[in-house]
């Protein structure tokens, strides 16, 4: 039944209906995988995608042959005309408010900041799809830099010191310790196991610079969203050991009407899981891969 359509589940979201050769695309990209439910009309229940006989091998065996028309009148690049492959997440809101609580609570009681935010960040990696890259994971461990995040977890009482000014004193040891992080999230980035071998090249003085420009540019309340825009970009561009590009698509504006989205949503209190996970997985539906040029 090659005209068939299917449905998956992506965390407590139905994703679908989609063509069979479409489906195939995204197991390739790793969008759905064995775990994943799926259904197709003629199916008494959801299943999991590797017990359907055929569907996963199938599909990998079919990505390994040479390319030929598009089906069904899909385009092989995005609707902006790029070539380029979107990154996407696959969380249910609960687990990601549940885990982001656990993560703030860690560094409130300082000590257990290095476990929680390995765990936070193993978890969280392990829930992005990237194309041609599946089995997403994280082999950073607590201890590899826990002074790092102690520290980090200490200068969050930097206002209750009653130091004069001591906030704005701290904002540059903030950054380079953020920087820090960063460096070691990207070294440890895995797939099936192996690490990358990827790394962030970007100066810590860069890195200072922009968060400082950050919080100069706050003063002006929507500039923060183009420097947000700007400094992520930065960042994604000193990424190195990938063989395709990664490019941040969002623009200022994007993310300043979502920020403040979220800003309602998070006074509100209710919307607050959901505000969360929708800009979670807006953040991460922006970064694209596209084939570095010659």
């Amino acid at each position: 039944m090659p005209n068939r359509l299917w449905f998956f589940a992506s965390g407590n979201t139905q994703q679908g209906p989609y063509s069979e050769d479409r489906l195939r695309d995204f197991i390739v990209r790793g969008t759905v995988n064995a775990n994943t439910r799926v259904w197709t009309e003629g199916m008494s229940a959801w299943e999991r995608a590797g017990d359907i006989p055929g569907l996963l091998s199938g599909a990998m065996a079919a990505a390994r042959m040479p390319p030929g028309p598009a089906h069904g009148g899909e385009s092989l690049t995005g609707s902006d005309g790029r070539a380029g492959d979107s990154l996407s997440a696959d969380f249910s809101i609960w687990e990601l408010l549940g885990r982001s609580l656990i993560f703030v609570i860690g560094f409130l009681l300082v000590v257990p900041a290095p476990w929680v935010a390995t765990s936070f960040y193993r978890w969280f990696i392990s829930q992005v799809r990237v194309p041609q890259r599946p089995d997403l994971g994280f082999t950073g461990q607590p201890m590899d830099i826990w002074w790092v995040f102690v520290l980090s977890a200490l200068c969050t009482y930097s206002g209750v010191t009653g130091i004069p000014y001591i906030e704005f004193i701290l904002i540059p040891v903030q950054a380079w310790l953020s920087w820090m992080t960063i460096k070691w999230i990207v070294a440890n980035i895995s797939a099936n196991g192996r690490p990358l071998q990827l790394s962030f090249r970007g100066d810590a003085m860069h890195y200072v610079g922009w968060t400082v420009l950050l919080h100069l540019s706050l003063i002006t309340i929507i500039g923060g969203a183009w420097v947000i825009t700007a400094m992520t970009r930065w960042m994604f561009r000193n990424i190195d050991g990938t063989r395709r590009e990664i490019i941040f698509n969002a623009s200022g504006l994007e993310v300043l009407w979502r920020t403040v989205v979220v800003a309602i949503g998070c006074i509100l209190i209710i919307p607050i899981p959901w505000v969360l996970s929708w800009i979670a997985r807006w953040y991460i539906s922006q970064i694209e891969l596209s084939p570095r040029a010659a």
